[in-house]
């Protein structure tokens, strides 16, 4: 009698303990830098082979028209905070190891890894984050809700050049932050280093739901050799070699949640943080594709985006669904079973049931903001427009708003996937352009300076010099949203 009570126990332990596993699956997000979909096969990517990658996307789901920003720091405070730059603040690349300026704040921001945290998930960070200085914050990561990080520090300015030259160092010889401080991996390669934090993390957290938020710094410049191919020489088959060494250690995360036995309850989002770097071009379904970072075009901004979790997400499918970074937050927020700290105001929308379904969802349209050449001075950052150009679209047109808020381009994107055709002046297209041209409505006249306190001195800061008259009318990040999706 005894031992069949215990076997009730026993049997009650684990189905309850797989109950709370499946409300909460594990999630990770996969973040490339710079790489674009005419670089991946499964998209239609010429001249180059993915076998894992696209392994992942036949038993997952595929995304036509998920959106990032087209440069780096704004796509990835988009995805940490659940809103748009111009609530954020984070408009443009603010290097802060190398310039200063921006500062994520831990108090000021709200934060994804936070927020999982709060619905018990352990949580941790391996790759690029470059938008605190370790030097002056070297907990950051933990203060914004990591519970382990393993982070490249970016280049840090300094006197001594050749700390900014070893500080600079991604990929051979990587400098890297950890909980054990900031050092030189001598003869490793960055990508493997973080890889294997990661797979680390997995294997010492198996037992409980945890969030990773990993960030390669693969293929972004400079272009180098890979340990599966040091012959290479020049820029273009070095670039190659990366996109490869992506799809290797894509197939090292998959093979390890396997063997795990965490395949089928692990969500794993696999995306770039914008097009591919300019003048590195690939072939895509016969036609050329240019590297479209720093562009609002689609090459620049509609990322290759693939969801995939046995249990829970269809396999072997396609959707034209809109989603952009900003959803990600209130996307794992609901599939966690948590809601996001509400001081704060989200423009991200929950695709949970895109994700499970291949549905529409409730989002009808998504933004980019622009990345205006000269922007950057040697004074430091100068943000040149206080309301930056943006491009906003639904499932098939598109329109291009300058930094007056006014239309200047609307493309067809169904018939004209180049966007060499501008339908403005095309009474045909009125009804169209006029219901895209309401939303305009929704963005504030002026965009948001990044939000933070300077807690400690920087040395190395560069004053930005854009008019305080922007921090009074600049739109609040707590503030009620008046976002709609009509």
């Amino acid at each position: 009698m005894r031992l069949i009570i215990s076997v009730i126990i026993f049997s009650t332990f684990f189905n309850l303990k797989a109950q709370n596993i499946l409300e909460k699956p594990n999630i990770i997000f996969v973040l490339l830098d710079d790489l674009g979909k005419e670089w991946i096969s499964c998209y239609g990517g010429e001249n180059i082979e993915t076998p894992r990658i696209d392994k992942l996307a036949a038993e997952g789901l595929m995304f036509e028209n998920a959106y990032s920003m087209p440069q780096c720091t704004p796509s990835r405070v988009a995805l940490i905070t659940g809103q748009y730059p111009f609530r954020n603040g984070w408009v443009n690349h603010f290097d802060v190891p190398r310039w200063g300026v921006g500062y994520f704040d831990w108090d000021n921001n709200p934060s994804i890894a936070k927020t999982l945290k709060s619905a018990g998930y352990k949580t941790a960070v391996a790759g690029k984050w470059q938008i605190n200085d370790f030097r002056l914050q070297p907990d950051a990561m933990v203060k914004h809700g990591f519970d382990e990080y393993c982070m490249w520090t970016g280049a840090e300015s300094a006197k001594d050049k050749s700390h900014t030259f070893k500080s600079s160092k991604r990929y051979w010889n990587p400098y890297i932050h950890t909980k054990k401080g900031t050092m030189v991996y001598k003869d490793k390669f960055g990508p493997d280093v973080f890889n294997e934090f990661v797979l680390n993390f997995i294997t010492e957290n198996k037992e409980n739901p945890f969030f990773i938020y990993y960030p390669m710094v693969l293929p972004h410049s400079p272009f180098v050799n890979t340990p599966l191919e040091l012959g290479v020489k020049d820029k273009y088959s070095k670039h190659k070699a990366m996109v490869k060494y992506i799809d290797h250690l894509t197939g090292k995360l998959i093979d390890h949640l396997t063997n795990l036995g965490l395949r089928e309850n692990t969500i794993v989002v696999w995306t770039s943080d914008n097009g591919t770097s300019t003048k590195i071009n690939n072939t895509r379904h016969g036609k050329l594709v240019k590297g479209g970072k720093m562009q609002t075009t689609e090459n620049g901004v509609n990322t290759p985006f693939i969801v995939s979790c046995p249990s829970l997400i269809p396999q072997g499918k396609t959707t034209d669904a809109l989603v952009d970074f900003t959803d990600m937050h209130q996307t794992f927020a609901d599939f966690a079973g948590v809601t996001p700290d509400q001081s704060y105001v989200y423009d991200g929308l929950s695709a949970k049931e895109v994700f499970l379904n291949t549905t529409k969802g409730t989002r009808t349209w998504v933004m980019a903001m622009g990345s205006e050449p000269g922007v950057f001075t040697h004074k430091g950052i100068e943000n040149k427009f206080y309301f930056r150009d943006r491009v906003l679209r639904n499932e098939r047109y598109k329109i291009f708003i300058d930094s007056n808020r006014e239309v200047v381009k609307l493309i067809d994107l169904k018939n004209d996937p180049e966007e060499k055709l501008n339908l403005i002046d095309n009474p045909e297209y009125k009804s169209i352009l006029q219901d895209l041209s309401e939303k305009i409505d929704v963005f504030p006249e002026y965009d948001q300076d990044p939000k933070y306190t300077v807690r400690k001195p920087n040395p190395w800061d560069r004053k930005a010099t854009r008019p305080s008259k922007v921090h009074k009318k600049g739109y609040p990040n707590t503030a009620k949203s008046n976002r709609s999706q009509k």
